[in-house]
């Protein structure tokens, strides 16, 4: 009777360690339309906090980095909203709330202050970024997941990229 409470009490262990597993996978999974939304609003917000380092930064390498953000999201935006078009879901049209506020704090910034304060912020949105397309690479939507695994190395690049700005242009 004991062996059979017993693997009553294992099997039930296990059926709750599964279910626990699979809610934690789906934790990190998005849906499509989710993912559309947020990734075309960060790559608006990339492509214009990108504009406004063109204009703002006196170094060359901040320069160089903000036109390949502007060439790659620019690209990456496109692709997405030819997906959505094709899905009939929404894409955003504009960047989010608080990247339209770092926005407006980097244009307040003298060149220094903002050479700095630009590669941080861009080490920061590519993480984020960079975790938005490791769930919709997950995505049950074939299309969506061959997208996010298609960017994401680019996406990586970026932020060692970004990376390498922060540690150059840091004043510690």
């Amino acid at each position: 009777m004991m062996n059979i409470k017993r693997i009553f009490s294992t099997g039930a262990l296990v059926c709750m360690v599964g279910v626990i597993s699979n809610l934690a996978f789906a934790a990190d999974k998005i849906d499509a339309d989710d993912f559309v939304e947020d990734a075309s609003a960060k790559g608006i917000a990339e492509v214009e906090s990108a504009k406004v380092a063109q204009q703002k930064s006196s170094s060359a390498d901040i320069k160089a980095f903000a036109q390949k953000m502007i060439t790659d999201h620019s690209a990456a935006n496109k692709e997405l909203a030819s997906i959505a078009r094709s899905k009939n879901l929404e894409i955003s049209d504009e960047a989010g709330m608080v990247s339209k506020a770092k926005k407006l704090m980097m244009e307040q910034r003298d060149d220094q202050s903002f050479d700095e304060a630009y590669a941080e912020s861009q080490v920061e949105a590519h993480e984020d970024t960079i975790e938005l397309f490791k769930q919709a690479a997950m995505s049950d939507d074939a299309e969506i997941a061959a997208f996010a695994k298609k960017t994401l190395p680019k996406l990586q690049h970026h932020l060692k990229m970004a990376k390498d700005l922060a540690a150059a242009h840091n004043e510690d």
